[in-house]
């Protein structure tokens, strides 16, 4: 974090509470894409190092999806949505009703992809969308784009201007519910939140928190 600022406890509930609404706002929209019962909440939001963030995506070597986008208006940063592959087979699966789906099957890919692409345009759409509201900021995403790789690979370029400011990341934990009627499956994924260093301060001097 910067020199003269430190994210607190009190800092990572206000967070966490931006993230359930937001969270709240997505499931509806996931719930009317899908004509299904969408849940999501928000069980966690902390402050971990890059290496601990490394650990929780299951390690730098972890295959996983991940959908990455920069953050742009009144607060600038990086925001990347990491689902493991077995949680996004799932996810598609769910959507297109077809077990037989694998990311790994090239012919299949192209469409995951897409599918992806628009739970990232909403799930961040809705978050960003409720942090601009308690901020009063005007804060938008840039245009997700989605990649299937090792953590380490996918991550890193994010961290590199980021690092020689700070060596923390907002990992924003999120549990996805899918209620098809037949049974639930649930699955859940992380939010990387890496504000750019001047942005924290914006953020919780709107807030009324700084």
């Amino acid at each position: 974090m910067s020199d003269n600022f430190e994210i607190t406890n009190m800092h990572l509930d206000i967070l966490k509470e931006i993230g359930n609404i937001g969270a709240g706002n997505a499931a509806t929209a996931l719930s009317q894409l899908l004509n299904q019962k969408i849940d999501m909440h928000v069980p966690k939001v902390e402050l971990v190092s890059f290496d601990e963030m490394f650990e929780l995506a299951g390690g730098a070597e972890k295959e996983v999806a991940s959908i990455y986008l920069r953050i742009e208006g009144g607060i600038t940063g990086t925001m990347f949505f990491v689902l493991s592959i077995e949680s996004a087979n799932q996810f598609i699966r769910n959507l297109i009703q077809d077990e037989t789906f694998d990311f790994h099957n090239v012919e299949q890919k192209e469409m995951g992809a897409s599918a992806l692409q628009e739970l990232g345009n909403i799930l961040s759409g809705s978050y960003l969308s409720s942090l601009s509201d308690f901020t009063q900021l005007n804060i938008y995403p840039t245009v997700p784009s989605l990649a299937i790789d090792m953590v380490g690979a996918i991550v890193s370029f994010g961290l590199v201007e980021l690092s020689h400011y700070s060596d923390e990341v907002i990992v924003i934990n999120t549990c996805i519910t899918q209620d098809q009627g037949d049974g639930v499956s649930s699955f859940a994924g992380q939010f990387f939140l890496l504000p750019d260093p001047p942005s924290y301060v914006t953020i919780f001097k709107s807030l009324g928190v700084l």
